[in-house]
């Protein structure tokens, strides 16, 4: 049943080999730099016992009686998905921000692998089992589930076999227990949750039928044999006055180090098996791609927020010129919407039996909302104006010699004195122009898969025969014509 938010600390709080910022970490629930984004984390535990969300983040499972995570529920009806995206904004909401990688969308991935079971019995049946008693572990004991995708893989001009092999995770050894792997992946969120779907990043196998590397289980993250390198966190690093993001919504990220750690069998989903590789990579964000596509929309609100309070404090908002902008952060943000709306409304079944977001719907959505984020900052940044790279810090505002002054010039009028102006130019610094700005811009490139694979992805899932048989018959080509165009 669902977790408290103590719960998942005592979970963690287990002596993992973690470093971060040249130092060892004693306790990732204390650390500054892990502190916040894990407080996050609990308190999204507890919204679900509290009476005022807990019928939006749980539900009453009618066979058992007891209440489980929605986020981990798995989607059979339109309802189901609906009920995920007001889940999404609750803890958004809560967060005051967007964090990204906090299981709901990660969970999904899990359920990719489940429509492919046919492709796991082919190479061992007890694979399929596995991954339909990890499915529903999820939903009864409501872990933090994460993925492990990206491995630092070495020089990508060769084959792992002719590197050292440890550039992509592999298996070394098979003992009765289980498999015993080394290597590494990055993974987000890592030192501070419960699993993490780990599975192989190579997307052409070539004529490597069976393959070391061809490898996907589910990691207990408190496994010994694990060690978690992390790059310098955003979070005390700078005033929390001056970095209201930064200081509460980062997301860490680790090279997790496998030092030859056993991965029990009941815990592998496939292994040898190139083709159950290349199947979980195609169809990997048929369903995780919509909660994390659906984070972009928080993300365009604040964009528009920050611009409007802005314009609005010195009166631009009459002026039609800042109008059209405010305009097209507007559309920027209906776009997304409208995507994800539309592909649950035209969901369709998938091969386990599930409902899965209209694929091509879905992953047009995340083309439109990735590729247009850029430059919606940028017009966000035309919004807001120089000063949110050219005011001073909190401390500065509270010196007794400058105070007077700045109190002055950043007070406009009876509606805005100069405190809340500062706080709302140092928001949108941290929104639009920090590093860790710059950092969530690189995220939300890379987080699912490199821009191209999104493209990719639309290209294997729109259906092409619509408009080739338009024109075929406004051409008046023949029918053979049309088949051959179809078929290609």
């Amino acid at each position: 049943m669902i977790r408290t938010g103590d719960e998942y600390r005592a979970s963690i709080s287990t002596g993992r080999k973690i470093w971060i910022d040249g130092e060892t970490v004693d306790d990732v629930t204390t650390h500054p730099m892990f502190r916040p984004i894990v407080d996050i984390r609990a308190r999204i535990y507890d919204l679900a016992h509290e009476e005022s969300t807990r019928d939006v983040m749980s539900y009453v499972d009618p066979e058992t009686d007891e209440r489980n995570s929605v986020a981990n529920k798995l989607p059979f009806t339109q309802q189901d998905w609906i009920d995920k995206r007001a889940a999404i904004d609750v803890v958004l909401d809560e967060a005051r921000g967007v964090v990204t990688r906090v299981g709901d969308e990660t969970i999904g991935e899990m359920w990719s692998l489940y429509d492919g079971q046919d492709v796991l019995n082919e190479v061992d049946p007890r694979f399929a089992e596995n991954i339909r008693n990890h499915v529903h572990k999820a939903v009864v004991s409501d872990p933090f589930h994460i993925s492990a995708n990206t491995d630092p893989k070495g020089d990508r001009s060769k084959r792992p076999q002719d590197q050292d092999p440890d550039m992509l995770l592999h298996v070394v050894a098979e003992t009765d227990a289980g498999i015993v792997v080394r290597g590494a992946k990055y993974e987000t969120a890592a030192p501070y949750a419960t699993q993490a779907f780990t599975k192989p990043t190579i997307a052409n196998w070539g004529d490597d039928q069976l393959s070391d590397y061809a490898v996907g289980f589910v990691l207990d993250l408190n496994n010994p044999a694990l060690k978690f390198i992390c790059r310098t966190g955003f979070a005390g690093r700078k005033p929390a006055d001056d970095y209201p993001l930064s200081n509460r919504l980062d997301e860490v990220e680790a090279l997790v180090i496998f030092d030859d750690a056993l991965i029990p069998w009941e815990d592998v989903l496939f292994y040898r098996h190139t083709r159950a590789a290349t199947y979980i990579r195609g169809t990997l964000h048929r369903y995780s791609a919509l909660p994390y596509v659906h984070r972009s929309i928080r993300y365009a609100d604040l964009m528009i927020g920050a611009a409007l309070a802005n314009v609005r404090q010195t009166g631009l908002d009459k002026n039609p010129a800042v109008q059209e902008k405010l305009a097209v952060l507007a559309c920027y943000r209906e776009g997304i919407d409208a995507h994800l709306t539309a592909s649950i409304a035209k969901a369709e079944p998938s091969p386990g039996g599930l409902l899965m977001p209209n694929p091509s719907l879905l992953y047009a959505g995340r083309v439109w909302a990735q590729t247009q984020l850029p430059q919606m900052m940028h017009i966000a940044r035309e919004l807001c104006g120089g000063q949110i790279c050219i005011t001073p810090d909190s401390a500065t505002f509270a010196m007794p010699e400058a105070q007077p002054w700045l109190e002055k010039f950043y007070t406009l009028n009876d509606e805005w004195h100069s405190d809340d102006r500062r706080r709302l130019l140092a928001f949108a610094r941290d929104l639009l122009n920090s590093d860790y700005a710059g950092h969530r811009v690189t995220f939300q490139l890379f987080a699912q898969a490199p821009p191209y694979s999104h493209y990719q992805a639309v290209y294997r899932n729109f259906d092409y025969d619509g408009p080739l048989d338009l024109v075929r018959e406004a051409a008046g080509l023949s029918e053979r014509v049309g088949a051959k165009a179809g078929q290609a």
